[in-house]
């Protein structure tokens, strides 16, 4: 029975996963206590440091968020909250929980009734949108120079361009995740396969695949992201050494040879019956189950994949994506930036204050520890009054702290039709992986038809 329950409860996240970085769960509070004990001594330790811009006035700040609208992201979403108004007691945030799906949607309306939110949690792939509409600040614009470069001092390079548009950074990134090749290990050693020794390559992921089918009569491997969002096609194309759209922003490039081998690939991993015909809601709950013995999806659900595999006898392992041969990875991230939509001067120095503290050390601490996504400030992994104790016991995050090393950002496409377009791809994509239908010619097609949108 409680396996059912815990299985159920994952399939609740698929619908949030759809369309955000997904349903991260409480990625394991091992050594939680502890860790808090020792990153509030250390947080205690910089409280007296008031920001040269930081305002004293009272301010309350209306906050659009939906990690809050996704139940098991509610308890730490709420603890970086409530710690940062203990250490801020002038500035109070109204948290007001939107589901990813109607985000976008609530705050344009919201900014044409003109109550618009002072700071909104918006996913990256809405960010020129959001610029371009929204009227998002750039930080630049709010902190003075020294301020912002010493507050980032020691944050991922690579993280700190994903919010970033000709030149500014707009979207301060929060919560993200990269695509992770999650795998059974049980499954491996029935089939022959050495669990140690993870597939490197998408070759390889189509021998392992037909190895385990063959050996177990389980299915081999699925790769997810064909719909709900188009970041994980972003990476396998990327990985190629293609692209989706040009340097200047002005051409769509889903019909380039790079782009079209990429697709090939996952048509050929179906058709071969190394890879599952599931959906991806479908592919979920079998790898839960144990059926199937690879899954590249969001790191986002590890923890759900943890908790399964205990309560189902297996043992789940992580690898980094696979490669195209010996080119490089491309990962992609999903995931939101908090955005500063406010004209008030008073309350966006109030946001800045917020957004500094969600990605302190200590912000990282609990959205990776207690929300389950990636902190990117990578020194705190090894830090005892941080992450160390936490990574120690949750070792399977590892590969996709690795990641950050080759991180590129979401693309957001320009323009009011922005959503089209990711459509457009997404459902091109799923077309041509479970047909027999020529990839090219399909995929020649979505780029007509999403430059024609191009604004």
């Amino acid at each position: 029975m409680a396996y059912k329950k815990m299985v159920a409860a994952t399939l609740v996240a698929i619908s949030v996963l759809a369309s955000a970085c997904g349903n991260a769960g409480n990625a394991g509070n091992a050594g939680g206590s502890n860790m808090d004990a020792k990153a509030a001594s250390a947080n205690a330790a910089n409280e007296g440091t008031v920001s040269s811009t930081e305002t004293k006035e009272q301010v309350t700040l209306k906050f659009y968020s939906y990690n809050l609208a996704i139940a098991s992201q509610i308890p730490g979403t709420e603890k970086l909250i409530k710690e940062f108004e203990e250490a801020h007691p002038n500035i109070k945030i109204d948290a007001i929980p939107i589901p990813s799906t109607d985000i976008n949607a609530k705050v344009q309306a919201d900014i044409v009734a003109g109550s618009a939110p002072d700071v909104a949690q918006l996913t990256f792939d809405g960010l020129d949108f959001a610029v371009n509409n929204f009227g998002a600040k750039p930080l630049e614009d709010i902190v003075p120079a020294d301020e912002f470069q010493s507050n980032f001092e020691g944050f991922s390079p690579n993280g700190m361009k994903l919010g970033q548009l000709n030149g500014k950074t707009y979207g301060l990134p929060f919560t993200f995740s990269t695509p992770v090749l999650f795998y059974n290990a049980k499954l491996f050693e029935e089939a022959g396969l050495d669990p140690a020794a993870p597939p490197a390559t998408w070759e390889q992921v189509k021998q392992y695949g037909l190895q385990i089918a063959e050996k177990t009569g389980q299915t081999g491997a699925h790769v997810g992201g064909a719909t709900g969002g188009d970041w994980i096609i972003q990476a396998l194309i990327g990985s190629n050494g293609g692209g989706v759209l040009s340097e200047d922003r002005k051409t769509i490039k889903f019909g380039e040879p790079e782009a079209i081998g990429a697709i090939e690939m996952w048509q050929d991993l179906i058709k071969s019956g190394a890879n599952s015909k599931l959906n991806d809601g479908e592919a979920i709950e079998a790898f839960t189950q144990g059926k199937i013995g690879m899954l590249l999806f969001t790191s986002a659900l590890q923890s759900s994949f943890l908790a399964a595999s205990e309560a189902g006898g297996w043992e789940l392992k992580t690898a980094k994506m696979p490669a195209f041969g010996d080119k490089p990875t491309t990962p992609v991230n999903s995931g939101s930036a908090l955005f500063i939509l406010t004209d008030d001067k008073a309350k966006q120095q109030a946001a800045w204050e917020f957004l500094k503290f969600s990605t302190s050390e200590r912000g990282y601490t609990i959205i990776t520890s207690e929300i389950g996504y990636l902190p990117l400030r990578p020194a705190i992994v090894d830090d005892p009054n941080y992450l160390k104790d936490w990574v120690e016991a949750n070792p399977l995050v590892k590969p996709n702290l690795e990641q950050l090393e080759s991180l590129q950002p979401w693309v957001s496409y320009p323009g009011s039709n922005w959503k089209q377009i990711e459509t457009i791809l997404n459902d091109s994509v799923s077309k041509a992986i479970v047909s027999d239908g020529d990839v090219a010619s399909i995929m020649k097609d979505a780029q007509e038809r999403a430059q024609a949108l191009i604004q």
